[in-house]
């Protein structure tokens, strides 16, 4: 049987998802970590890769939450071909595995999009599966999303969902929009199931938890806002230590003030992006449900101002959490990697830099997050 190549990475610091490890060789082969061992126990057979002086090595982000990439929307280019797009826009800001999300549309576009996504997940390690954000949500709440597609599920939409997949599925939804048992239904068969773009109640959102949803999408963007006597998800999201809350750390979506509040809370905080085609792209805009979407100073809007998504990439959201919320920058690679990996139930083999797991990593600058490279199942994917 032929051996899988072997080969190392040297870096000046090693994040491997708990701690940093100095001047320390990550040793992989085929697609897996082998060790993670001290430079000078390196035996002189194996090729090495040194890193820039100063780099960190780093586990590969992990984003579960990306529209487009590359110009390229998944709700209107719902193919395999169109997630690959996505895809290698989004690696060279460190991004390893990502879902392509597809926000509220018609059926035969939901149909389309797990299609694509089941044949992008057999060929590309770096596609997880796939996030379906709607159209189960409310009205009340629909952001960007048209109201046109909103709806309740039905029977047949239960047994789409829940059909078996090569890869996850992660579903946001209005638990006030669905029938009781729904989110049970999904978590038995495997999906995983967030909160968003609701005005669920603290019981409702009590309710769909006991159900085993475990997911806040955007955390207080598009829910019902937390108040004195009415504090709905946002204060059950951050009191529940089972859960985990998608941050869009770009200054827009929620102040910086509000995060540090809500990284005091016993939920799992990790970072999304929201991304739009324009992250990795070389368009200004985009068009969204036939609407031109602008991209100013950062910030995705329609003509009347309300947010579409975002221009943000993972390496920017990791900066921003230094930057903006004044973190350790080994705290926010672990909102990158290895929280993500935790919700999506890939604990075991992502979000680590240990042996046994998948060899997605990435090379960073540690004072501006500038990528130098990124690795997926032991590849080189942008040097």
């Amino acid at each position: 049987m032929t051996q899988p190549n072997r080969s190392a990475l040297v870096a000046s610091t090693v994040f491997d998802g708990e701690a940093c490890r100095r001047d320390c060789a990550v040793v992989i082969e085929g697609r897996e970590i082998a060790a993670v061992i001290p430079r000078h126990e390196l035996p002189a057979s194996i090729p090495v890769q040194e890193l820039p002086d100063g780099a960190w090595l780093a586990p590969g982000f992990i984003d579960a939450q990306v529209n487009g990439g590359g110009d390229v929307l998944f709700n209107d280019e719902p193919t395999a071909a169109g997630i690959a797009t996505i895809c290698r826009a989004h690696r060279k800001f460190g991004t390893t595995s990502l879902l392509p999300t597809l926000i509220t549309d018609g059926e035969d576009k939901l149909r389309a999009a797990l299609a694509a996504a089941d044949e992008a997940a057999a060929a590309m390690p770096g596609v997880a599966g796939i996030h379906i954000e709607g159209p189960f949500i409310s009205p009340e709440k629909p952001g960007v999303h048209d109201p046109a597609y909103i709806r309740r599920p039905t029977p047949e939409d239960l047994a789409l969902l829940t059909a078996p997949r090569r890869g996850l599925t992660l579903v946001t939804l209005a638990p006030e929009r669905v029938p009781a048992g729904f989110v049970a239904a999904l978590a038995a068969a495997g999906v995983r199931v967030a909160l968003g773009h609701s005005m669920a109640t603290y019981e409702e959102t009590k309710a769909a938890l006991a159900e085993r949803l475990t997911g806040f999408t955007h955390l207080f963007n598009a829910m019902r806002p937390l108040s004195a006597r009415d504090p709905g998800p946002i204060a059950l999201a951050l009191e529940t230590a089972g859960a985990w809350f998608g941050m869009i750390v770009d200054g827009e979506h929620v102040h910086p003030a509000v995060l540090r509040l809500a990284l005091r809370g016993l939920a799992h905080p990790m970072l999304v992006t929201d991304a739009m085609p324009p992250v990795g792209g070389c368009k200004a805009g985009f068009t969204l449900y036939g609407r031109e979407i602008e991209v100013r100073e950062g910030r995705c809007t329609t003509a009347d101002g309300t947010l579409a998504g975002s221009a943000l990439s993972m390496a920017a959201a990791v900066r921003n959490c230094v930057k903006l919320l004044g973190l350790p920058l080994a705290q926010a690679l672990r909102f990158a990697s290895t929280e993500p990996a935790r919700f999506l139930g890939l604990g075991a083999s992502l979000g680590r830099i240990a042996p046994g797991f998948r060899a997605d990593l990435v090379a960073l600058d540690p004072d501006t997050v500038h990528i130098y490279d990124t690795w997926v199942a032991g590849e080189a994917a942008i040097s």
